[in-house]
């Protein structure tokens, strides 16, 4: 009997625990050396289960590996796989939802709180030998008197929005796909996105990147906003349109963002972020721990294996099941 053989097509973590998890559960498992169209195919064709981290997956990639059963994502966002594609050809998609919800959760608020309390600003000005307490930058808000605009109350969101809920801010969730009772439960109020970015004095992003959402926060949208209002960021970059963003920075009609993700990465130097005023900027590293270091390819590898031995797996893609 053939081992089944699990292709790992890119992964930047240090060490091989995704394989090691692959191999004790009966799998072969193989590392790409690099993500070339024919090197991928190659190995592929007898592959019967994808981990991807960064590397685009396509239909035509997917074409050369009819032996393909599912793909698992090494992370949250799965834009770099093309889920139509894949339910198309009967390819379940899984990602790893679960490994760092605390991590970004936590950034998230540390975010919203930096910029709330003009602590940037504050930090800055006593280097300069400043030593203004009324004079934050941005913002010195007072959570009771201020308004908190999730959008997305899915793990991350929803942790966030009680997050901030406990600290005393009002807190508005929009997410069509979230119950009114479970945003209500929370202690939040339900509205609209165009309610949600309109009443915000700090608006945070937890949605996925999809064509909807691409540019979600775009020109258009930062006209509603209130002027002086946050953006914070530690979802997906493409969210965001940053050309537009930076045009509200310098304006004034944006107080000031906090960033963790970006459209492009890593972050550009001659990115005109990095020139913006009131810009409080991570590196892509909401989601890191030492425990979600280790948690990510084993849950990766896990999807693989739970899903040959049937049990349940986070696909987002349940449609694929009728091109079977």
């Amino acid at each position: 009997m053939t081992t089944p053989l699990i292709l790992i097509t890119d992964c930047d973590l240090p060490g091989d625990a995704a394989e090691q998890t692959l191999r004790a559960a009966g799998f072969r498992a193989e590392r790409a050396p690099d993500t070339s169209f024919e090197t991928l195919a190659t190995l592929g064709a007898e592959a019967e289960g994808l981990i991807v981290q960064w590397h685009r997956i396509d239909g035509e990639l997917m074409d050369r590996m009819p032996k393909l059963k599912m793909i698992s994502r090494l992370g949250i966002g799965y834009d770099m796989v093309d889920v139509a594609a894949a339910s198309e050809r009967g390819i379940p998609v899984a990602n790893t939802p679960s490994y760092c919800t605390e991590e970004v959760a936590a950034h998230t608020i540390a975010m919203i709180m930096a910029q709330a309390r003009g602590l940037p600003a504050y930090d800055g000005a006593v280097r300069a030998g400043e030593w203004k307490p009324v004079a934050a930058r941005p913002l010195a808000a007072r959570p009771s008197r201020t308004t908190v605009s999730v959008l997305g109350f899915g793990r991350i969101g929803s942790l966030v929005a009680r997050g901030c809920r406990a600290l005393g801010f009002r807190v508005l969730v929009a997410d069509p796909y979230a119950s009114v009772d479970a945003v209500r439960a929370a202690d939040c109020e339900s509205v609209t996105i165009e309610h949600a970015i309109a009443t915000a004095d700090l608006l945070t992003l937890h949605v996925p990147l999809t064509d909807a959402t691409r540019h979600l926060i775009d020109e258009a949208a930062i006209a509603t906003m209130k002027p002086g209002a946050v953006i914070v960021n530690t979802c997906r970059g493409p969210l965001v349109d940053e050309d537009a963003l930076v045009a509200g920075l310098r304006s004034g009609q944006i107080g000031a963002a906090a960033l963790d993700v970006y459209e492009a990465e890593p972050l550009a130097a001659s990115a005109a972020l990095r020139a913006a005023p009131n810009v409080l900027l991570s590196p892509h590293a909401a989601w890191y721990s030492p425990e979600a270091l280790e948690d990510l390819p084993v849950h990766a590898a896990e999807n693989l294996i739970r899903f040959r031995d049937g049990e349940s797996v986070p696909i987002v893609n349940p449609t694929y099941a009728a091109a079977r």
